[in-house]
């Protein structure tokens, strides 16, 4: 099982990379367009980024549900509701750290008041738990119909109580409700969530399209057969996803259905490449540097964003060290260039500590 979903491994890795990447530009303002997210309607390859992890997070339930249910379904319960926990608290911690700020030269603690309560952990979190339950109860074909079911709700729950705005969709009038402004993500100029609430439905369809996947390789093997029906469907989804896109536009802030379909169809095109490569052709040479992100994904997806947080706490000349570091060393090979040198080291930086860890064989698991 192992050697057969090493291409998983590599796929989560790439991910993980990737993700790195767009989140830690040395400069927003001078970033190569297809490292940024699109502006609302529309997708770029960076919106590809958080639908594969959720695809690769249900890839790995492909194993883990079935040896959790085999102990029960007490077991079960706790087992993922531990996991969910978990993921969801880091999340939460995450965006509160460093719990301090200082003003005036007096440090003030971070309100919770002013804590945002959704983000990518919490999604994943919330994501696996649902997929996890339905998968428990209703089996792979209530699965399939609640997926059916979640992308077609969804929609019409946009339509009917709002629009595919930014500021008159359902998804902002419901977090609004229920959690206030204050819980928020700003990073739209106006409070507004990409990670809300009603959008972790569609969302959750992503997750459960990866555990169909795995388990369909698993029952099928590495076998060309199961590459070209893989890539069949991939395309069949992508040529929906994009008539859906004429009356309901592929928005990855939205998390619309259309995008859900995109995503998972550029997902079944990109893991059979992996797999044709890797466990066929038995290419592996260079598979290491990924696995290393694969092997310890939550902690290095910790590290870079926490790490990056103190490093732009330390001040060098009024200016935050990682900001310094892209305009006295980085910008030097160019503005664009540079802010992408600057975000390959950082990557690079929390891939040494990835390798250490692999060479300790510690590998951190929630």
């Amino acid at each position: 099982m192992n050697e057969r979903f090493l291409s998983l491994d590599v796929l989560r890795g790439m991910t993980v990379a990737l993700m790195i990447v767009v989140n830690t530009p040395g400069n927003y303002a001078t970033t190569y367009a297809p490292l940024l997210h699109a502006g609302w309607h529309g997708f770029t390859p960076t919106d590809l980024v958080f639908p594969t992890f959720l695809f690769v997070v249900g890839n790995a339930m492909s194993f883990s549900l079935v040896k959790y249910e085999r102990q029960g379904n007490k077991t079960f319960l706790k087992k993922i509701s531990k996991r969910f926990a978990i993921i969801f608290l880091l999340g939460f911690l995450m965006y509160w750290f460093p719990f301090f700020h200082q003003a005036d030269d007096v440090w003030f603690f971070n309100s919770f008041a002013d804590t945002r309560i959704f983000g990518v952990l919490q999604r994943i979190a919330v994501g696996y738990l649902l997929a996890s339950l339905i998968l428990h109860y209703w089996k792979e074909r209530g699965a399939i119909i609640f997926s059916i079911v979640a992308l077609l709700g969804y929609w019409l729950l946009l339509f009917v109580l709002g629009d595919y705005s930014l500021t008159g969709n359902a998804v902002l009038k419901l977090d609004v409700m229920l959690f206030g402004e204050r819980h928020l993500y700003h990073g739209e100029g106006i409070a507004f969530d990409p990670e809300g609430l009603l959008s972790t439905l569609p969302a959750t369809v992503n997750v459960i399209a990866g555990y169909l996947t795995g388990r369909f390789i698993l029952q099928k093997g590495n076998t060309y057969e199961t590459i070209a029906k893989l890539m069949i469907t991939g395309s069949l989804l992508l040529l929906v996803a994009l008539s859906w896109n004429i009356v309901f536009p592929i928005n990855k802030k939205l998390w619309t259905s259309s995008f859900v379909l995109y995503t998972v169809g550029l997902d079944l095109l990109i893991l059979p490449i992996l797999i044709f490569i890797i466990d066929i052709r038995k290419q592996k040479s260079w598979t290491y540097f990924f696995e290393v992100f694969g092997k310890n994904t939550l902690f290095i997806y910790l590290l870079s964003e926490i790490g990056f947080i103190l490093l732009t706490m330390v001040t060098i000349d009024g200016q935050n060290l990682f900001g310094w570091l892209y305009q006295h060393v980085f910008s030097l090979t160019g503005k664009y260039f540079g802010s992408l040198l600057a975000a390959l080291s950082w990557m690079l930086a929390c891939w040494a500590v990835g390798w250490w860890l692999d060479k300790k064989k510690i590998y951190v698991k929630v």
